[in-house]
């Protein structure tokens, strides 16, 4: 079995599938990784973070259009499938590696495993839309996060029979990662520590798809609202690379009080939004973590293709406009964390149901 990897949060989904799988005795799994995210460096502690070893295969896809890299990646999965013949390929989330991977898979009839099936934002504009909707087109397998996905794929004609709530892998890989931090009984140093003990009170930002920091107009209207925000409370930005180069080129003016970090390990990331008193994000996935740990989040989007997040009570939709992320922020705030819920299945066990189905099918 290949799990498939393009992505740093693509590491954290294939994480808990791999250890699972390493607990029997029926099961090898070898890790692929594409190479889709070139400018983030995979350290040795990154691998050592998630209790993964370094990848099998290194398929150094690069940079490049969306048709060039799904193309890169294409040709060399392609090489590696002929050469290793696995039985199945799983694949997770949305990236251009899902997409072309399932697509090479499938032609090589080889199944195909989509893990995170069935979400669906209905905004084509948005590349992963279109990853997501081609990749559970083939796909043999779909294994779906929450209920909206399982009746994304039953009105698109999938099969019932091949379509499994299984819960969220993600969220397997939270508490894992979780319980690394509570072993060290709450001693844990990391170079934010200072700054987390510092502040009883602060909010956490990321942000970094491109629809909201390439436009000038939009990044505008964001930093805008953030700044406001940032007078009520200190706001830690980790600030991913893209991001801060748009900072630049677009001339945007944050607060002091907005802090901006360098780009953070999961575990350290995680150690400072889980007490975060509200989480600011444009990230599907710290929409569902958030709402894991029942943590108010504030998304940055018109949409989401998580719409579980909003009907729990944790996750309010604020759009990229000053007034309606303001709006949105007041409404958040008042909420009360002890009433949200956290949905059926997230509860660290999907990967174990993943590997059963699987087991008893193959």
């Amino acid at each position: 079995m290949f799990l498939v990897a393009g992505a740093r949060p693509n590491f954290m989904k294939i994480a808990p599938i791999y250890r699972e799988a390493g607990r029997r005795d029926n099961i090898s799994c070898r890790i692929v990784h594409t190479g889709q995210h070139y400018d983030y460096e995979m350290s040795q502690a990154f691998f050592k973070d998630l209790a993964l070893p370094e990848p099998d295969y290194f398929l150094n896809a690069g940079s490049g259009t969306h048709a060039m890299q799904t193309a890169r990646i294409m040709t060399s999965f392609e090489e590696l499938c002929q050469k290793d013949l696995p039985d199945l390929v799983v694949v997770v989330g949305d990236v251009n590696s899902t997409l072309a991977c399932s697509i090479v898979a499938k032609k090589l009839l080889i199944r195909v495993a989509h893990v995170e099936a069935g979400l669906r934002s209905f905004d084509m504009s948005m590349p992963e839309e279109i990853n997501r909707i081609v990749t559970d087109s083939i796909s043999d397998y779909f294994f779906v996060t929450e209920q909206s996905g399982v009746e994304n794929l039953v009105k698109e004609g999938k099969p019932r029979d091949r379509i499994h709530f299984v819960g969220h892998v993600m969220i397997d890989n939270l508490f894992h990662q979780l319980g690394e931090l509570e072993k060290n009984d709450g001693s844990v140093e990391f170079p934010t520590s200072r700054l987390k003990e510092k502040y009883s009170e602060y909010a956490f930002l990321t942000m970094h798809r491109p629809a909201n920091v390439d436009s000038k107009e939009c990044f505008t209207e964001i930093a805008g609202a953030l700044n406001i925000i940032a007078q009520d409370r200190p706001i830690f930005f980790p600030v991913h690379p893209r991001t801060r180069k748009m900072i630049g080129e677009h001339g945007i003016e944050l607060s002091d009080n907005i802090i901006q970090l360098p780009p953070l390990p999961f575990s350290e990331s995680l150690y400072l939004w889980k007490d975060a008193a509200i989480v600011l994000t444009d990230s599907g996935g710290l929409q569902e973590e958030t709402t894991a740990l029942k943590v108010r989040c504030l998304t940055l989007r018109e949409n989401t293709e998580r719409p579980i997040t909003l009907r729990v009570g944790s996750n309010v939709l604020a759009g990229t406009r000053k007034e309606s992320i303001l709006n949105a922020y007041e409404k958040c705030m008042k909420a009360d964390p002890g009433s949200f819920s956290v949905p059926p299945k997230w509860d660290g066990k999907a990967s174990a149901r993943i590997l059963d189905i699987l087991v008893n099918s193959l």
